[in-house]
Protein backbone atom coordinates (compact mmCIF):
# COMPACT_ATOMS: atom_id res chain seq x y z
CA UNK A 1 0.00 0.00 0.00
CA UNK A 2 2.91 2.55 1.13
CA UNK A 3 4.25 2.17 -2.56
CA UNK A 4 0.99 2.91 -4.27
CA UNK A 5 0.83 5.74 -1.70
CA UNK A 6 4.26 7.19 -3.29
CA UNK A 7 3.65 6.93 -6.54
CA UNK A 8 0.43 8.92 -6.20
CA UNK A 9 2.61 11.62 -4.60
CA UNK A 10 4.94 11.43 -6.93
CA UNK A 11 2.06 12.69 -9.36
CA UNK A 12 1.73 15.72 -7.58
CA UNK A 13 5.11 16.30 -6.32
CA UNK A 14 8.84 15.46 -7.40
CA UNK A 15 10.25 12.59 -5.73
CA UNK A 16 12.74 14.67 -4.14
CA UNK A 17 10.72 16.89 -2.72
CA UNK A 18 9.77 17.53 1.16
CA UNK A 19 6.17 18.18 -0.20
CA UNK A 20 5.80 14.36 -1.86
CA UNK A 21 7.01 12.95 2.00
CA UNK A 22 4.55 15.52 3.43
CA UNK A 23 1.90 14.17 0.86
CA UNK A 24 2.59 10.57 1.86
CA UNK A 25 2.82 11.07 5.82
CA UNK A 26 -0.66 12.72 6.18
CA UNK A 27 -2.54 9.72 3.62
CA UNK A 28 -0.54 6.69 5.62
CA UNK A 29 -1.66 8.76 8.84
CA UNK A 30 -5.33 8.81 7.86
CA UNK A 31 -4.83 5.41 6.58
CA UNK A 32 -3.64 4.24 9.85
CA UNK A 33 -6.52 5.69 11.34
CA UNK A 34 -8.80 4.13 10.04
CA UNK A 35 -9.59 6.46 7.37
CA UNK A 36 -8.38 4.59 3.91
CA UNK A 37 -12.43 4.76 2.36
CA UNK A 38 -12.31 8.56 2.34
CA UNK A 39 -8.94 8.60 1.51
CA UNK A 40 -9.78 6.78 -2.01
CA UNK A 41 -12.28 9.96 -3.33
CA UNK A 42 -10.11 12.49 -1.60
CA UNK A 43 -6.81 11.34 -3.43
CA UNK A 44 -9.48 11.18 -6.71
CA UNK A 45 -10.25 14.72 -6.49
CA UNK A 46 -7.21 16.15 -5.73
CA UNK A 47 -6.59 14.45 -9.36
CA UNK A 48 -9.49 15.98 -10.64
CA UNK A 49 -9.43 19.76 -9.81
CA UNK A 50 -5.99 20.35 -11.63
CA UNK A 51 -6.98 18.22 -14.98
CA UNK A 52 -4.83 15.89 -15.24
CA UNK A 53 -5.14 13.41 -17.84
CA UNK A 54 -5.75 9.65 -17.82
CA UNK A 55 -2.09 8.95 -17.63
CA UNK A 56 -1.27 11.36 -15.34
CA UNK A 57 -3.29 10.32 -12.71
CA UNK A 58 -3.44 6.70 -13.50
CA UNK A 59 -1.06 6.13 -10.02
CA UNK A 60 -3.38 7.81 -8.32
CA UNK A 61 -6.42 6.30 -9.54
CA UNK A 62 -4.68 2.83 -8.62
CA UNK A 63 -3.90 3.90 -5.10
CA UNK A 64 -7.44 4.98 -4.56
CA UNK A 65 -8.88 1.88 -6.40
CA UNK A 66 -6.49 -0.37 -3.90
CA UNK A 67 -8.04 1.33 -0.95
CA UNK A 68 -11.46 1.53 -1.52
CA UNK A 69 -11.31 -2.24 -2.86
CA UNK A 70 -9.36 -3.54 0.32
CA UNK A 71 -11.47 -0.75 2.55
CA UNK A 72 -12.86 -3.90 4.99
CA UNK A 73 -9.04 -5.58 5.12
CA UNK A 74 -7.25 -2.04 6.13
CA UNK A 75 -8.64 -1.62 9.41
CA UNK A 76 -5.24 -0.58 10.69
CA UNK A 77 -6.82 1.30 13.62
CA UNK A 78 -8.28 -1.78 14.94
CA UNK A 79 -5.31 -3.79 14.30
CA UNK A 80 -3.24 -1.61 15.89
CA UNK A 81 -5.50 -1.07 19.37
CA UNK A 82 -5.22 -4.90 19.47
CA UNK A 83 -1.77 -4.86 19.65
CA UNK A 84 -1.36 -6.39 16.27
CA UNK A 85 1.46 -6.06 13.94
CA UNK A 86 0.71 -4.37 10.25
CA UNK A 87 3.79 -4.76 8.46
CA UNK A 88 2.56 -6.05 5.34
CA UNK A 89 4.37 -4.16 2.99
CA UNK A 90 7.80 -5.57 4.38
CA UNK A 91 6.27 -9.42 4.19
CA UNK A 92 4.79 -8.54 0.74
CA UNK A 93 7.93 -6.90 -0.48
CA UNK A 94 10.46 -10.01 0.95
CA UNK A 95 7.53 -13.12 -0.55
CA UNK A 96 9.06 -12.29 -4.17
CA UNK A 97 12.25 -12.86 -3.26
CA UNK A 98 11.61 -15.67 -0.75
CA UNK A 99 9.56 -18.05 -3.61
CA UNK A 100 12.39 -16.58 -6.29
CA UNK A 101 14.94 -18.73 -4.04
CA UNK A 102 13.01 -21.44 -3.27
CA UNK A 103 12.12 -22.17 -7.31
CA UNK A 104 15.83 -21.30 -7.93
CA UNK A 105 16.54 -24.31 -5.35
CA UNK A 106 18.30 -21.92 -2.90
CA UNK A 107 19.80 -22.79 0.28
CA UNK A 108 15.99 -21.66 1.63
CA UNK A 109 14.70 -24.65 -0.47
Amino acid sequence: MIEYLWKAAFVFYSQTSTQAQAWESKHLQLILEGKSSSVGPGMRRSATLPKLSPQERKPVDTCARYLLNNAKYLKYDDYLKAGLPIAAGVIEGACPHLIKDRQDGSQWG
